[in-house]
């Protein structure tokens, strides 16, 4: 009844039910903080962010061909190394968030890395890259550099990696930070605010894959790479001024820690007989989990190995009812502990069937923008950057999200007539692997055709096919993302303990992550393989003489398998259920949700 009236109190003073403060620590009030006053405000720094980064992330593989030196296979493996460690970085981001500094500072911190990192490529490009000033187009490439400038090249795109990628799963968990989700009305906003955040991650890309992509693949480098330091340093400002608005979660503290003791105690008591139901197990009295601060969690079945890091001995009985402090945290784990790492493992056969997703993905920032650079790119005198022809990826982004939203969920969840919601997260993810295949089967396809129209004498030549053949599997790209992406942000969001939030959208940056080193390793092992005396390869520098198409068809049958081993995964997975059912009231009832 203590908890109740103090809510109540909370709601007629106007604080949030959340447990979210102020800039200063106080209790935050609902009228003055949060909410889509500073939503908007991290989703336009979110948008200015991502222009910032996709200005030097789209044309990255055109960079390293034509100034830096390198074919095309290594430089589609560097940019999937590059752009995989830019995810890795977001596991590092997400720790610091989750345990010592809080989203909002670490946010503040990576983004001014991000913004040294764009300030430093800016000026060695201008400086010792594009030299002569008129190389690094189609026609010039640029001449050879010092292993100094190589270093300087290196270092500043792997410290826009590191503050990119610290500051992405953060800044995705503080906005949803801005809705309590304990008032119905703002809990529906915090849902909505998902998709708008991938919306404006794809706005924001939109300038730099046409304007800067227009600008880099005519050779000027430097302009586009000052126009992302500028845009980054617009988004910090914004970010910063918004700072007596926004709504914060203290950190929770070393979430390693807690995990390891669970580990340690259940290992101790391998021999302890576990109680036929969870009433009989460990748990501290309150509606919060006092390690955290954050909501109990509810005893689940399986891991029940685990679970014996919750079974009262008769040593630790005897101090029960004394006092709880004195319990050993390495001897004894309350229910909620152990239900924190009972989730991280569940969560990790659905995050691993996300990778292989990924590798279909990153294939949009090198090998699609290759295969468009070897077709017909000019209508009459116009030239059309590679590069740009992912701006049909964000069109269908923004056009899927309006009909999913709009039209799509509120149908099903008519069907669903006893659902307030349409699909599961878990269903979207599903059918975002299927777009997948379909647009990879799409890709290759197109590759099959262009290859009969290619003169495979000519490495510099176009085929006869125009580039806007590739706009099927850019647009089944962006539906795709919008069904598996978004739905993967609300899902780990959903699903990782109220002190992991961070570590919940850094899942989907780190498989990101892995699906760029497993495209890059699958690109090696494919060169290796398919190299002949007769053939360079599938891949080979002049995309005339090989079978790209044959690696699109590849990735296609890998993400089917992929998608078999997804739904046996999604039918097993059981939802966290949380005490008081607070925040979430569908998940309680859908835990044997199939996919």
């Amino acid at each position: 009844m203590d908890n109740k009236k103090k809510e109540i109190v909370k709601e007629q003073e106007g604080f949030t039910l959340d447990g979210t403060v102020d800039q200063h620590g106080r209790p935050a009030l609902r009228g003055r903080t949060g909410r889509w006053v500073a939503g908007i405000l991290i989703l336009v720094n979110q948008g200015l962010a991502t222009l910032a980064f996709f200005g030097v992330g789209v044309n990255l593989v055109l960079f390293l061909t034509r100034v830096m030196g390198q074919d095309n296979a290594d430089a589609a493996n560097s940019v999937s190394k590059w752009t995989g460690t830019v995810y890795i970085f977001s596991l590092l981001g997400a720790f610091l968030s989750d345990s010592y500094w809080g989203r909002y500072k670490t946010c503040a911190i990576f983004q001014a890395i991000f913004v040294i990192g764009l300030v430093s490529l800016s000026l060695s490009s201008y400086i010792f890259l594009v030299k002569p000033s008129d190389c690094g187009d189609e026609e010039n490439p640029c001449g050879s550099h010092s292993t100094i400038h190589i270093v300087l090249f290196y270092l500043s795109i792997y410290l826009i990696a590191l503050g990119n990628g610290g500051y992405q799963p953060n800044i995705a968990t503080f906005g949803a930070d801005q809705f309590d989700e304990e008032d119905p009305k703002e809990g529906h906003s915090k849902m909505a605010f998902f998709s708008y955040f991938y919306l404006a991650l794809n706005l924001g890309s939109l300038f730099s894959n046409t304007i800067l992509g227009y600008f880099e693949d005519k050779g000027m480098w430097a302009l586009g790479f000052w126009a992302s330091a500028g845009s980054a340093t617009i988004a910090l400002v914004l970010f910063l001024v918004g700072t007596p608005r926004y709504r914060h979660f203290t950190p929770k503290g070393n979430p390693l820690s807690r995990f390891c003791q669970v580990v340690v105690a259940a290992t101790r008591k391998w021999k302890v007989e576990i109680p036929p139901s969870g009433e009989e197990l460990y748990e501290v009295d309150g509606k919060e989990f006092p390690n955290t601060g954050g909501r109990k969690m509810l005893h689940t079945q399986g891991f029940k190995f685990l679970d014996r890091a919750s079974v009262i001995t008769s040593k630790e009985y005897t101090s029960k009812d004394d006092d709880q402090n004195l319990h050993n945290p390495w001897h004894l784990c309350p229910v909620t502990q152990v239900e924190e790492v009972k989730c991280i493992l569940r969560l990790l056969p659905i995050w691993l069937c996300t990778i292989l997703y990924s590798v279909v993905f990153t294939q949009m920032a090198s090998l699609f923008v290759e295969q468009g650079a070897a077709m017909k790119t000019t209508i009459s005198s116009f030239h059309i950057p590679p590069a740009s022809m992912s701006s049909f990826d964000i069109l269908s982004v923004a056009a899927f999200i309006f009909i999913y939203r709009r039209l799509l969920d509120p149908f099903v969840a008519r069907l669903k007539k006893n659902s307030p919601r349409g699909l599961s997260e878990l269903q979207r993810m599903g059918i975002g692997l299927i777009i997948a295949i379909m647009a990879m089967f799409a890709a290759g396809t197109v590759e099959h055709f262009r290859l009969k129209h290619a003169r495979k004498d000519c490495s510099n030549c176009e085929s006869s096919l125009s580039i806007f053949w590739q706009i099927p599997q850019y647009v089944l790209i962006g539906a795709s993302e919008v069904f598996m992406y978004v739905g993967q942000l609300e899902f780990f969001n959903a699903q990782t303990p109220d002190g992991l939030k961070s570590f919940g959208s850094a899942l989907c940056m780190t498989s990101i992550s892995l699906g760029n080193y497993v495209s890059s390793l699958l690109v090696t092992i494919v060169m290796k393989i398919s190299a002949t005396d007769k053939m360079p390869g599938w891949i080979p520098g002049n995309l005339n003489k090989g079978h790209l198409d044959n690696f699109y068809f590849l990735l296609a049958a890998l993400t089917m398998a992929d998608f078999m081993v997804y739904i046996v995964c999604a039918k097993w997975y059981k939802y966290v259920k949380f005490e008081g059912n607070n925040g979430h009231s569908d998940c309680n009832n859908c835990c044997n949700s199939k996919v």
